[in-house]
């Protein structure tokens, strides 16, 4: 057990530098980026899920709680918001970076997550008829200090290092768990744990998503390059988790719990299904 926790301990600091640059870039580009792209999103009008499903790859602290706060608003579309859920990276993209993936692997995961949030988002608007109420605004930093989300405002530097600290610490917990599995079970036993099944996989691994805390897609990506889940299964999970998207949405339009609910469903049988189709094609990344 002492050795599978140093070795965790170790795994985890060999990525702390590589953490902190991304995020460090990562928050420089939401700086940047992020007035302009909920100005975009909301001025969108018809192409909302094509925009939304664009903007939503480029992992804004808070992008997608954002979006809700639109739609609560009448600002955009159900399928504009549907799009930016499943296109939102939230913490799959520093992990991928930080953990040496090939550039190719990530290109095509960011390829699908866009396409899966355009399709859906392009159909959702066609399928939804919801009824429309005047949501409340909730302010997504009083928000963050609620739920503890790891997106108030500090500076850049500052930003960069206190996120870096959160995942590191998500990271660790995960990479024990990894660690202590991986002894007692083996690398064998774990590549054919229920995850590494065919639709019950991606089931399992879109409600993972669902969670509305960064941990979900720390732990669904770690769970796909440790071979522990196919790449249908993977998918399933990041399409489904978009961060504290979900959480807010229930709070700001709370006049059209309905609607809520059918955009909830919605958002998990299409991730589901992607990861479904995934493993039936055999597809790797």
């Amino acid at each position: 057990m002492r050795e599978v926790l140093i070795d965790a301990v170790l795994d985890t600091l060999k990525l702390l530098p590589f953490l902190f640059i991304t995020y460090l870039i990562l928050e420089f580009i939401e700086e940047k980026a992020e007035k302009g792209s909920l100005k975009l999103v909301r001025q969108s009008g018809v192409l909302g899920p094509v925009i939304g499903a664009a903007l939503g790859l480029i992992p804004q602290c808070g992008f997608s709680a954002s979006a809700s706060n639109l739609f609560a608003q009448k600002l955009i579309s159900a399928g504009t918001l549907v799009a930016v859920f499943l296109s939102t990276s939230d913490e799959m993209l520093p992990i991928l970076i930080s953990s040496a993936a090939l550039p190719g692997t990530i290109l095509k995961i960011l390829a699908v997550k866009a396409l899966a949030g355009l399709t859906a988002g392009l159909l959702a608007d066609r399928l939804f008829r919801l009824c429309r109420h005047e949501g409340e605004r909730v302010d997504l930093h009083e928000l963050c200090e609620e739920e503890n989300c790891g997106c108030e405002e500090h500076g850049v530097l500052l930003s960069a290092l206190i996120h870096t600290l959160q995942i590191a610490a998500f990271v660790l917990g995960i990479n024990a768990a990894l660690g202590v599995a991986l002894r007692f079970v083996g690398e064998d036993a774990l590549s054919g744990l229920i995850l590494n099944r065919p639709f019950i996989g991606p089931m399992i691994a879109g409600l993972v998503g669902l969670i509305p805390n960064c941990a979900a897609s720390i732990l669904i990506t770690q769970l796909y390059l440790s071979g522990a889940m196919t790449a249908g299964s993977m998918m399933a999970g990041l399409l489904s988790a978009s961060g504290v998207g979900i959480l807010v949405l229930f709070r700001v339009n709370r006049r059209a719990m309905r609607d809520n609910i059918k955009i909830l469903a919605y958002v998990l049988a299409s991730s589901i299904l992607l990861g479904v189709a995934l493993d039936l094609a055999g597809v790797a990344f």
